[in-house]
Parts: structure tokens; C-alpha cells; sequence
């Protein structure tokens, strides 16, 4: 395992066209060269990935069985509409709740036309990646319920890495909030490369967040095109694997975007999670903000990497970041690296980052109204975490959320 290395017979095996074999191989050939990424790397420099790979896996093998499912078990929480993915492999999907001629959803078909990459799980992905979705929405619709992405991870899974390729475009005038639910029943590592696109006027709200505690190893490199007047918020509530890595970057490419980042996590033992991000405002009038929180525990580990870029010609950028830790345990780690580039002489950029323990005397007047310790730190943990919460304006998704917050606070 500490030798891992993937053979090209995984590739060459395939019945695939000679571009694909071409693009597959040089890709193979650039991770094998590169490794699993380490603290040598600036973009990796509070994680090294090939330590924690090592250290928990004995082997690891590409290749994926599709497993048969005959039953899905959906949220009866609220209505919605929904994508079902097993094993990265589009399963099923159902609009009822919408005009279906509105709505593309395809499994994801490479196009091998993917720039040279320095990253080598990018490159892996290029080399590998078989499945995923691709969802396009027409011109003009806005959806009428959420739209639920059942993330479904299966037994079959156990020692394997999934490459996935994900691609969503909402085109001019559209709007759409989704949920990705992540089930999962193995010790794998999923590698998702995702691309979204907003048109025009266009609005996406995402959301992620995991049914369970489980022993997932997660990284997505998540790509965002945003186009003039486009909003995009993400919401992070990733709590519960053991490791996962968001890689975000925000292309403002035209006047008037939004882009708003907020993650609220709760991290228990040995569980290590980063969000690292790279918001590129590279037109004029263009807003960002970020807000990222963690709540750490016994020996857990959070990062957050986040670099605001301002090009020359972006004028009048107004864009924020902020990353806050409440630390429960003298073991538990937190390490915070927020950047600023600017080029522009008319903006206003800030960042912040702030660590620390439990406030004893918020705790003693908890106390005094009759909290025991436990429940008082509870109490101002959840209130820590509430105003990410907020940005979740349907109510019925905002108590399936803070019942899943809720319930892994509990589990401690």
C-alpha cells in the first residue's frame, strides 16, 4: 500500500476510443508521478492526505461493482423532488413537482477536453471517472419544491476509491435549492470533481449534509462559474466522516454576482474535516461572503483555507471571511489561513479568525438557571452554530437540519 500505485491495465482494459484511452493514461501517469497530496504542498500544508490514506487503508482498488437495489428509503420530512445516486451511479430520479420539460438529468458523459491539472486527485479523477450525474435546468423555471440528491453509498464500496463526475448548469432566469444527503455503509474514499455553471439572473442554493456518523473519506473539488447577476449560496453541514476536504472555487466572471459560503460542523473524535476556498472576483460589483464555524472535540481536527482574489478591473468588490472555532477539548486542533489578493483600488475586503474555549461565564449563568455542565455547553454550542442555520430560509428544511446538528451535539 505505501508503493500505491495504479497500473495502466485498468485503462487499457476498457473499450474505450483512442482520445479517452490518451486522456485517461496521461492523467494515470501524472498522479502516479504526484502521489496522494501531503504537507508539502501549500494547499495541503494542515493535511496530509497520503499519511491519512496509509494510515487507514491496507488496500485500494478502482474498480466498483453497481449493486442491485430494490428498495429507497426517502425523507418524509417535507416534499421534494429527487436525484438517487448509488455508488456515483445515476439509479433512478423523479420531478413530479415540476414542469419535467424543464429539467435535463443525464448520467454524466466525459467530454476529455479537461486542462492539465496540478492536483493530483484531479488527475485521478480525469483518469478514472466513470460516474456521476449532469443536471441542466431551461431557461425561465424556477423550482417548486427542493430538489433532494439521496447520495447512497453501499457495502460493495469497502477499500475502493470512486471517481465522479458531477456537472449542473441553471441557465438564465432559473432558480433551483438542492440537498445533497450523503448515506453511507463502507470505508471508502469518494474523489468528486463537480461543475456548476449560473447563467444569467440565475439563483442556486446548495446544501450539504450527512444522514449518519460513518467512516467515509471525502474530497470534492467543487468548480463554480457564476454570470452576471448570478447568486450562489453554499451551506455546509457536513458533521459525521471521518474525513472530508471541500475544495471550493468561485468564478465571479461578470458584473453584479453573489457568491455566500457558510459551514456549520461538529466534530467528534479523530474526525478531520477542511473547507478550503478561492472566491476570484474578476469583474467589477461583484459580493462574496463567508462564514465558516466549527465546533471541536477530543482529538478532532478542522482547517479552513481561504483566499479572496480581486482582479484589476474588479471595482466596487465588497467581499468578507470569516472562520470561528469553539474548541471543547485541550486535543483538539483548529488551523486557520485566510488570504487576501487585490488588485483593485476601490474595494472592501475583510477577513477574521478567531479560536477558543467555552466561555465560563456564559456556562455559570446557565448553570445557575439550572443546566447541569453538559447541557450548558450544548446550549451554547447550538447557539454557535445557529446563525449559519439561519441562512436556511424554508422551515421545514431548517428542522430537518437542526435536528441532524442536534443529534450528533447529543452524541457526544
Amino acid at each position: 500500500m505505501h508503493d500505491f500505485e495504479i497500473n495502466f491495465e485498468k485503462i487499457n482494459n476498457k473499450k474505450i476510443t483512442l482520445k479517452e484511452k490518451e486522456f485517461r493514461n496521461k492523467n494515470l501517469k501524472l498522479f502516479n508521478s504526484l502521489g496522494f497530496p501531503n504537507k508539502r504542498l501549500e494547499n495541503w500544508k494542515f493535511t496530509d492526505l497520503k499519511e491519512i490514506i496509509y494510515r487507514n487503508f491496507d488496500q485500494l482498488d478502482v474498480k466498483v461493482a453497481v449493486p442491485n437495489i430494490n428498495k429507497i428509503n426517502l425523507l418524509k420530512d417535507f416534499d421534494h423532488n429527487y436525484i438517487f445516486l448509488v455508488n456515483g451511479n445515476l439509479h433512478t430520479s423523479n420531478f413530479n413537482h415540476e414542469e419535467k420539460s424543464k429539467i435535463k438529468i443525464n448520467s454524466y458523459d466525459n467530454d476529455f477536453n479537461y486542462p492539465t491539472s496540478t492536483n493530483s486527485l484531479i488527475c485521478l479523477n480525469h483518469a478514472f471517472a466513470e460516474n456521476g450525474y449532469s443536471l441542466e435546468i431551461e431557461k425561465n423555471y424556477k423550482f417548486k419544491k427542493a430538489l433532494i440528491i439521496y447520495n447512497f453509498f453501499t457495502k460493495e464500496v469497502k477499500n475502493k476509491i470512486l471517481n465522479i463526475k458531477n456537472k449542473i448548469k441553471i441557465n438564465e432566469n432559473s432558480e433551483i435549492h438542492f440537498v445533497e444527503y450523503t448515506i453511507n455503509e463502507s470505508k471508502f474514499i469518494n474523489n468528486v470533481y463537480e461543475h456548476i455553471v449560473l447563467e444569467k439572473n440565475s439563483k442556486l442554493k446548495s446544501l450539504y449534509i450527512q444522514s449518519n456518523k460513518n467512516e467515509g473519506y471525502f474530497y470534492k473539488f467543487l468548480q463554480n462559474k457564476l454570470h452576471y447577476n448570478s447568486d450562489y449560496l453554499g451551506l455546509i453541514f457536513s458533521s459525521g466522516l471521518k474525513f472530508n476536504k471541500m475544495d471550493i472555487e468561485c468564478d465571479l466572471i461578470e458584473k453584479n454576482c453573489k457568491c455566500n459560503i457558510l459551514s456549520a460542523l461538529f466534530l467528534d473524535k479523530n474526525e478531520h474535516q477542511e473547507i478550503k476556498t478561492r472566491i476570484n472576483h474578476l469583474a467589477p460589483n461583484c459580493k462574496s461572503f463567508q462564514n465558516v464555524k466549527k465546533v471541536l472535540c477530543s482529538k478532532s481536527k478542522g482547517v479552513y483555507q481561504g483566499k479572496i482574489y480581486v482582479k484589476d478591473n474588479a471595482q466596487k468588490t465588497d467581499a468578507y471571511q470569516q472562520s470561528k472555532a469553539l474548541l471543547l477539548s485541550e486535543n483538539a486542533e483548529f488551523d486557520s489561513k485566510p488570504e487576501l489578493e487585490i488588485y483593485a483600488d476601490d474595494v472592501k475586503c475583510s477577513h477574521g479568525s478567531t479560536s477558543g474555549s467555552v466561555d465560563e461565564d456564559s456556562l455559570y449563568y446557565l448553570m445557575t438557571r439550572g443546566l447541569n455542565r453538559d447541557d450548558a455547553i450544548k446550549l451554547l454550542v447550538k447557539g454557535f452554530l445557529e446563525d449559519v442555520v439561519e441562512f436556511v430560509k424554508s422551515s421545514s428544511i431548517k428542522k430537518f437540519v437542526n435536528s441532524k446538528l442536534e443529534d450528533r451535539i447529543n452524541e457526544h
